[in-house]
């Protein structure tokens, strides 16, 4: 029996199998709704039969949006197209996440496919803001540094995006504190150059995401899993590397966090990143066995069985695909065979299972 294909728990959400969907940006919101793409892009990846199916990084608020077509649920209007979506993910046996994020000075861009340059304001962008004024790229504008009272209002825009996630039927959530973005920042070095509370010592770059994760924590539902995906190595001098984050996730667990999505970089412009098939999952790996808490492998995983060594390795507990759930919406089904596992086809596609 594969590993790949079996049962993993989440406190008590049951995942069929190990493969996810990994929250991956489609720029096709107004206003931050979901419309049809949305139900149809996550919908049939759940079809398609993995067995966690994230849906992208769904902005806080209006300023947290990387473009302004970026999903939303700062509202509560917000939360009835999403669940029509997690409806039909439900029905397919998948289980529904969401990402919550925001982008800090990283937000204000254009979608990739109109540029993805930061957008002025007479563009239809909006002033951004982060922990510190550096601004992402020497052109960009600088962002407006965070008081107190500003982090405490984005610290409350999470809490209510969590609980506007329960009532859309999400039953797992994960915080975005990776790739540079708001939180992000906060923890790097690299962006914080704040003197307070929230600056300096890494006690006080991690403030802000140990306090949003306590406090969601303490209004979700005790079985309701919570995960955090970091960026567990910035590839810059200077920055947080694997040794600082397993001191994060150590203190993440603590106040509640279940799983961590090792992911990496983002940060600075000046990143080296030696890319290669699989290179974030020492990660996984080096964060499953030192904070003793459960991973999630992503990066360059394109194949079943590389993801099935993964798991047997014992290096992450989930597989989170991205590029590999684009060109193929049916990878589950599709490899089943692969691993002698009889898996559950949608009715609608029985006659086309492949017969020995």
């Amino acid at each position: 029996m594969s590993i790949l294909y079996s049962s993993f728990t989440l406190r008590k959400v049951v995942l069929k199998n190990r493969i996810v969907m990994s929250p991956m940006c489609q720029y096709s919101a107004k206003d931050g709704f979901a419309n049809d793409w949305h139900l149809v892009h996550l919908g049939s990846r759940a079809v398609g039969g993995a067995g966690l199916i994230i849906a992208e990084a769904t902005a806080v608020n209006p300023a947290g949006r990387i473009s302004p077509e970026d999903l939303g649920i700062w509202s509560d209007e917000h939360i009835e197209p999403l669940k029509r979506i997690t409806d039909f993910i439900k029905k397919q046996g998948a289980v529904c996440g969401i990402q919550l994020a925001h982008a800090g000075r990283k937000a204000s861009t254009s979608s990739p496919w109109k540029g993805h340059k930061q957008l002025k304001i007479a563009e239809g962008g909006w002033q951004t803001n982060a922990p510190s004024p550096l601004p992402f790229n020497e052109d960009d504008s600088i962002p407006k540094e965070m008081s107190v009272d500003e982090i405490n209002e984005v610290t409350e825009d999470f809490v209510n995006a969590a609980i506007r996630s329960i009532a859309a039927g999400f039953q797992v959530i994960e915080i975005h504190a990776a790739h540079g973005y708001l939180l992000n920042q906060f923890f790097s070095p690299l962006t914080n150059e704040r003197k307070d509370n929230y600056g300096g010592s890494f006690e006080n770059r991690a403030r802000l995401l140990l306090e949003i994760i306590e406090k969601i924590r303490a209004i979700i539902p005790e079985d309701m899993p919570l995960l955090v995906r970091l960026s567990v190595e910035e590839w810059a001098p200077g920055g947080n590397t694997v040794v600082e984050n397993i001191k994060l996730a150590k203190l993440l667990k603590l106040k509640g966090a279940d799983l961590i999505d090792c992911s990496s970089g983002g940060v600075v412009k000046h990143q080296k990143i030696p890319v290669s098939a699989g290179y974030q999952v020492p990660f996984a790996q080096n964060i499953k066995q030192e904070a003793e808490m459960p991973t999630a492998a992503v990066g360059l995983i394109t194949t079943a069985d590389q993801a099935e060594a993964i798991l047997q390795e014992g290096k992450a507990d989930l597989i989170f695909f991205g590029r590999e759930l684009l060109r193929n919406p049916y990878f589950a089904l599709q490899h089943a065979p692969e691993f002698q596992e009889a898996v559950d086809w949608p009715k609608q596609y029985e006659r086309a299972i492949p017969r020995n």
